[in-house]
């Protein structure tokens, strides 16, 4: 079966209900591949099951010397090997395809739930486990899905040994129906341990892997201070709990894995030596003895699958958990993006999202259509919650209680599908990020048409991120738009990154744009020919700023101050400059001599400043 369906157009609606609803729904998306693995599994085990007794009627024939029984038996083992080595393959085919169809439907599950939550998963989980649960969890849990249907060909390949040797012999054929379900449950006395240490070591690996991200996303800042030493030390002792948990797990394993072959060889020689006292008796010959040995051993295969199967259902229903504990994270309540009132709504936002007022009823912050407004906030989380606020449908943190919805034109945000919320207002994150491919390709998104890249990246002033494109990208023939970017634009400066990254904002020219602190990695000259081409080419349109710099605050048509979540001040930047000492002392960073009293205002019962903050 070919893998051309992948990428699925759509992955789906997961149950989210529980991990084992999980794990069920994800079978049953599988039912066609599931079904087809079981039908390759039970002929391929059947073959090998009835190899023996093909055997075992050759030997009987040389015994009483009859070439044709002899001949017959030839054939039939020889037919036999022929399915089972057919059966094989066309089994391993498609349970592997089982496995990557799974793994990538939960992998697209899981990169449409970030694109959805957008910035705010970071709020709402660690890095570490997202990139956890899209592969190792991924892994495990495809893996669960492919087994279970060579499991289920086990179970039917038992069924019809022990139902033709109970036939032939009801003593061997009743050890035969009773022993594999004694053995097999023999094993799940361990699961429950064995689950709890895995879980132990998933949750540690998760610490780790999140402890390795932050270590390298700060790795140019840790260098600066000389703190790769200390950091090195912490991964160290992290990495070495994970190590421990993980040999804890496998000792567990380890039994179950020794309970796999003692315990099956036991039962295989029990079996044989009842078979040889028959044989010995004059009850059975020495062909169908031979038979009853090959079958009874044969059911060590079904036990494998069976362990295995146990392994892969406690490992699965961890991972599982995890991977639902992400896609269970939601924005804000919103209506359906099918809901015929959403839609009206939405197609209403956007023909007059360019010329609408953005209002928050939280902070009482209105950004006037066609102006250029800033926002001058002094602590960054909560500017960056604002700005989240400001594109509609926020992830609130762990334990917030949702906020009233942002409003575009009097049109609430969260009352409308998150597409139109989208396509109206573009939030422009603090640390955006440049994916690998051609500068063409970082440039074609959802836009207007209204500004070319050549524009943009004017305004943004990226002439020397072009430069290093481009010398970093000899196939590129000196074309810029060919040049290659790196995997999170790594080969150019911090800088260079968010230039391009404002650049792409800017083509995408949406009726609002939400920059928030666009300028924080560049010096002060490239920072005031920024805000000048920032000024020019959004003329017209609606645009927030979030930032702190003079330079971008002297642009602005109106600035706001917020103190305590609530706007305190507003009006140009001079004038705030001139007569809003609270102001003052958050743009200059001049927080007055130690034990000054707090300007008035800065109480968290401050109210709003003057009218620029009222709808």
């Amino acid at each position: 079966m070919p893998l051309v369906p992948l990428p699925l157009s759509d992955p789906g609606s997961p149950d989210l209900s529980s991990p084992r609803a999980f794990l069920r729904w994800l079978g049953r998306a599988q039912r066609r591949g599931r079904l087809l693995a079981v039908l390759w599994s039970t002929l391929e085990l059947g073959a090998m099951a009835a190899l023996p007794v093909a055997v075992g009627r050759g030997v009987q024939a040389v015994v009483d010397r009859n070439t044709r029984a002899l001949l017959a038996a030839g054939l039939l083992a020889l037919l036999l090997s022929a399915v089972q080595t057919a059966m094989t393959v066309l089994l391993h085919r498609q349970v592997v395809w089982n496995w990557i169809q799974a793994a990538s439907q939960i992998r697209q599950l899981v990169a449409r739930q970030a694109s959805a939550l957008g910035g705010g998963l970071g709020r709402r989980i660690a890095t570490g486990e997202i990139v956890a649960v899209s592969s190792g969890d991924v892994e495990k849990i495809g893996w669960y899905v492919e087994l279970t249907a060579r499991l289920y060909g086990a179970v039917l390949a038992w069924l019809g040994v022990s139902t033709v040797v109970l036939w032939r012999q009801p003593g061997l054929g009743l050890a035969v129906l009773l022993g594999v379900p004694v053995l097999a449950a023999a094993v799940w006395p361990l699961l429950g341990p064995f689950e709890r240490r895995y879980d132990e070591q998933r949750a540690l690996g998760g610490k780790a892997s999140e402890l390795a991200a932050d270590t390298v996303a700060g790795l140019r800042v840790l260098r600066g201070i000389g703190g790769e030493e200390l950091f090195l030390n912490r991964y160290r002792a992290a990495s070495q709990r994970v190590r421990a948990a993980a040999v804890r797990a496998a000792r567990t394993w380890a039994v179950m894995q020794a309970q796999e072959v003692l315990l099956p060889g036991l039962f295989v020689v029990g079996v044989t030596w009842y078979g040889a006292r028959l044989a010995l008796d004059g009850s059975i010959g020495v062909g169908e003895l031979i038979a009853v040995y090959g079958a009874t051993a044969f059911l060590a295969a079904p036990l494998r699958v069976i362990g295995e199967a146990a392994h892969a259902w406690s490992v699965a229903r961890v991972s599982a958990g995890r991977a639902v504990k992400v896609l269970s994270l939601a924005r804000e309540d919103g209506p359906e993006d099918g809901a015929e009132p959403a839609r009206e709504a939405g197609a209403e936002l956007l023909r007059r999202a360019d010329r609408s007022d953005l209002h928050d009823p939280v902070s009482g912050l209105t950004a006037r259509a066609g102006r250029l407004t800033a926002v001058v906030c002094g602590d960054p989380d909560a500017a960056g919650e604002l700005a989240a606020r400001l594109g509609g449908r926020p992830v609130p943190a762990e334990g917030q209680r949702p906020h009233p919805s942002v409003r575009l034109g009097g049109v609430e945000l969260d009352g409308v599908p998150l597409a139109a919320a989208r396509a109206a207002v573009l939030v422009h994150d603090k640390e955006p990020v440049l994916l690998s491919g051609t500068l063409a390709e970082l440039f074609d998104v959802p836009r207007s048409g209204r500004v070319a890249p050549a524009e943009a990246l004017a305004a943004a002033r990226a002439q020397d991120a072009l430069d290093a494109l481009v010398d970093g990208s000899p196939e590129c023939a000196g074309d810029p738009m060919a040049a290659r970017i790196t995997e999170r634009g790594r080969s150019l400066s911090g800088g260079q990154r968010q230039r391009l990254a404002l650049a792409r904002s800017l083509v995408a020219d949406p009726p609002v744009l939400v920059l928030d602190e666009p300028t924080s990695a560049v010096d002060a000259h490239t920072e005031s020919r920024i805000a000048a081409g920032l000024s020019a080419l959004r003329s017209g349109r609606t645009t927030v700023v979030f930032a702190t710099s003079p330079l971008l605050l002297d642009r602005a048509d109106t600035v706001l101050l917020l103190q305590h979540g609530r706007v305190a001040a507003a009006g140009t930047h001079r004038e705030l400059m001139t007569g809003e000492p609270r102001y003052r002392a958050v743009v200059t960073r001049d927080e007055g001599p130690p034990g000054a009293p707090e300007p008035a205002g800065m109480t968290a019962a401050a109210g709003p400043g003057p009218a620029g903050g009222a709808p």
